[in-house]
C-alpha cells in the first residue's frame, strides 16, 4: 500500500488537496494525491530546508538523485520550503524532490517537518545552498549501516573553499561555540555547526529534538551525547556560495541562540556551580569578619565587606536552588535523563527533614537579630559602638533569609516530586486496571467469541 504524505492544513493547495474538502475532513481522511515518487520503498532519505535558494536548489537535488542512481540506493529527497518567494519550491519539485511546507520560520522548524516526512531508515541532512557535496551521501550512510547512530561532517580549513565562511565564523564563532558545547555536554565533536550529517530513524526519534532555529544543530549533538548514541565524524569539503545566493545565517543573533540554548540545557554550569562559588565566597567573608575587622598589610577589611559577603551568599543560594529546580523539573517532565545530583535529590529528599533544617538555620538567624534588637533596646534605643552590633545583625539577616528561602524551596521540590509520583501512578495503575478488566471480559466472553469466530 502506498504511503501518503501528511496534509498541511495551512497550505492545502500546495499539497494538492481539493478546495471543496473541509479542513477537518481533509485531516481525518488524509485527502492527498499520491505522489508516484512516494510509492517506492526507500532506504535513505535526504532532507533539505529551503528559504529562497533558487540559484542552487535544483542542482543540489539533482546531485543527490544522481548519487542514489550511481550507488544503487533506494532513496528520496525531501525538501521543506520555509516561506520561499523566489520559486524555489517549484524548482525543487521539477528537479525530483518531494516538497513539503512549514509555516513556522526557522532552520530547525524546516528540518523537523522534513524529517517527519522521511521514510528511510537512514536520513542525511544537508543545505540547499550548494555548499555541501551530495556525492558524499554514501559515506554518511555506510557508518550508520555499521551500527553508528549519528555521523558528523567536519569542515576543516584545508578542505574549505576560500571565502566559504566569514572570518568571524571560521576563527571565532565556530571554534568557541564548539568548545563550549563540548565542555558543557562532555562530547568531543570537531565542528558543532557542520550542516551535513547522517542519522538513523531510531536515533532521531529518541533525541526528540524541539528547537526551531539554528540552535537545532547544537541540540542534536548535546542530546546525542546525553542519550549515549554512537557517533563518528569525518572531514568533508565545504564550498562557497554562488554570488547571487544569500546566507540566512546571522552572526550575532544566531550565535546568541546557540549560546542561550547551551546554557539553558546545562543548569549545573548556569546555576549550580556559579551559585556554589558565590555562596562559598560570601559565607567565607562573613565568617572571617564576624569577630572583627581584618587587616592585610595596609588594607583593612571591615563590616562593609560583610555586606558584600551577605549579598554574595544570598545570590549564590538562590542560584543553587534554581539549578536544582531546573534539573529536577527536566527529569520529572522527561526532558532530560537523570544524573547523580537529581538521583540524590529524589532518593534522599524528605520534606519534613528539609523543613527542620531550614527552621534551624532561620531560627539561628532570627536569634541573632533578636539579640541585636534587645541590645539596642537595653542601651536606650542606641548603640555606643554601632559596628559591634552590625556584624551579628548582618550574619543573622543572611541566615534568616537562607533559612526561610530553603523552607519555601523545600515545598516546591516536594511538589515537583509529588507530581512525578502521581505521573508514575497514573502510568501504571490504569494500565493494570485495564489489563485486569480486559482479562475478565475475555474470560467471560471467550466461549461466545469462539463460537462467533467458528461461525
Amino acid at each position: 500500500m502506498s504511503t501518503q504524505p501528511a496534509f498541511n492544513p495551512e497550505t492545502p493547495e500546495r499539497n494538492g488537496a481539493s478546495a471543496a474538502v473541509s479542513h477537518d475532513a481533509a485531516i481525518d481522511q488524509r485527502v492527498v494525491p499520491i505522489d508516484p515518487r512516494r510509492a517506492k520503498p526507500v532506504d535513505v532519505s535526504v532532507v533539505i530546508p529551503c528559504l529562497n535558494e533558487a540559484p542552487t536548489v535544483a542542482a543540489c537535488i539533482k546531485q543527490a538523485l544522481d548519487t542514489f542512481e550511481a550507488n544503487n540506493i533506494a532513496g528520496e529527497v525531501i525538501l521543506c520550503d520555509n516561506g520561499s518567494t523566489d520559486g524555489s519550491d517549484e524548482l525543487a519539485r521539477e528537479a525530483g524532490a518531494f516538497v513539503v511546507y512549514e509555516s513556522r520560520p526557522g532552520y530547525g522548524s524546516a528540518y523537523l517537518r522534513a524529517i517527519e516526512e522521511a521514510r528511510g531508515q537512514y536520513i542525511v541532512m544537508a543545505d540547499a545552498d550548494g555548499t555541501y557535496d551530495m556525492t558524499l551521501i554514501p559515506k554518511f550512510v555506510d557508518p550508520l549501516k555499521e551500527g553508528y547512530d549519528l555521523v558528523m561532517g567536519i569542515r576543516e580549513h584545508d578542505t574549505m573553499d576560500a571565502g566559504a565562511q566569514p572570518f568571524l565564523h571560521k576563527y571565532v564563532g565556530v571554534p568557541i561555540l564548539t568548545g563550549l558545547l563540548n565542555m558543557l555536554s562532555g562530547s568531543e565533536v570537531s565542528d558543532a555547526h557542520c550542516g551535513m550529517r547522517g542519522f538513523t530513524r531510531e536515533a532521531i526519534d529518541r533525541m526528540n529534538l524541539r528547537t526551531t532555529g539554528m540552535e537545532f544543530a547544537s541540540e542534536m549533538i548535546l542530546k546525542a551525547h546525553r542519550y549515549r548514541l554512537k557517533t563518528t565524524e569525518f572531514s568533508i569539503p565545504y564550498y562557497a556560495r554562488p554570488e547571487d545566493s544569500e546566507s540566512k545565517l546571522r552572526t550575532f543573533s544566531d550565535g546568541w541562540r546557540h549560546l542561550r540554548y547551551l546554557l539553558l540545557e546545562s543548569p549545573t554550569f548556569l546555576y549550580v556551580l556559579p551559585g556554589l562559588v558565590l555562596m562559598a565566597l560570601g559565607i567565607g567573608v562573613m565568617a572571617a569578619l564576624a569577630p572583627g575587622a581584618v587587616s592585610v598589610g595596609s588594607i583593612s577589611f571591615d563590616f562593609h565587606y560583610m555586606i558584600v559577603g551577605s549579598l554574595a551568599a544570598l545570590v549564590g543560594w538562590q542560584a543553587v536552588t534554581l539549578g536544582i529546580f531546573a534539573k529536577v523539573y527536566a527529569v520529572v517532565e522527561e526532558l532530560a535523563p537523570s544524573d547523580r545530583m537529581v538521583e540524590t535529590v529524589i532518593k534522599r529528599f524528605n520534606l519534613e527533614k528539609a523543613l527542620v533544617s531550614a527552621g534551624v538555620i532561620a531560627a539561628t538567624g532570627a536569634g541573632l537579630l533578636v539579640w541585636t534588637a534587645g541590645s539596642w533596646i537595653s542601651q536606650g534605643f542606641g548603640f555606643a559602638d554601632p559596628t559591634a552590633y552590625l556584624r551579628p545583625a548582618l550574619l543573622g539577616a543572611t541566615l534568616f533569609g537562607i533559612g526561610t528561602g530553603t523552607g519555601f524551596s523545600a515545598f516546591f521540590v516536594g511538589a515537583l516530586l509529588m507530581e512525578r509520583r502521581v505521573n508514575v501512578v497514573q502510568q501504571t495503575r490504569p494500565a493494570t486496571a485495564s489489563a485486569a478488566a480486559a482479562g475478565q471480559v475475555a474470560e467471560t466472553q471467550a466461549p461466545e467469541t469462539a463460537e462467533k469466530q467458528a461461525a
